[in-house]
């Protein structure tokens, strides 16, 4: 071995393990101590299998009352110094289970169970994200590939306006009286 061999410095990226890949390496299981038992009280580890992902297997869904949107709430903290708060259960449970969600970014249920808080089945992503692979109205407009009347949306017949989106050929229609 010689001197500038010995002297180089150790590869980081070698070392140190991301955070989202660390989501994937690390699979807690029911009952971790790392979760009080009054946690683990308000949880059943099988539930149901997501029809659309059956691979993900069963949710660790939340018995305890649900919000009106359905996700689970626990509350941390003391009365008696004031910390007493509500906190999203499946949040709560991944950012001591796995990690922190990085800034920016909220929970993905890729089971779709909101009342679901296992870890494994939760993605940090962005609210665009999050959004988009949704089921609600902006994700099935943004899905669309052509315009009510058939026309495609490409790069060319494609208008953007106020956060909307048109089809030139359906405005060129309309100004030609059709």
């Amino acid at each position: 071995m010689t001197a500038a061999t010995r002297e180089r410095p150790a590869v980081r990226h070698q070392e140190v393990m991301l955070p989202m890949q660390a989501q994937f390496s690390i699979s807690p299981s029911f009952g971790d101590p790392r979760l009080p038992p009054r946690f683990w009280a308000k949880v059943n580890p099988n539930g149901p299998l997501p029809a659309h992902r059956p691979d993900l297997g069963p949710c660790w869904e939340w018995t305890a009352p649900l919000r009106r949107d359905g996700y689970g709430q626990f509350l941390v903290g003391s009365r008696l110094d004031g910390t007493r708060k509500p906190v999203l259960a499946h949040r709560w449970a991944y950012e001591h289970l796995i990690g922190p969600f990085g800034p920016g970014l909220q929970a993905d249920h890729l089971c779709r169970n909101h009342a679901c808080v296992l870890p494994a089945h939760l993605e940090p992503v962005t609210h665009r994200e999050n959004v988009l692979r949704g089921t609600g109205l902006t994700a099935l407009n943004a899905r669309q590939t052509h315009c009510p009347r058939g026309h495609p949306y490409d790069l060319l017949n494609t208008l953007h306006r106020s956060g909307r989106r048109g089809c030139r050929a359906c405005v060129a229609l309309a100004r030609s009286g059709e």
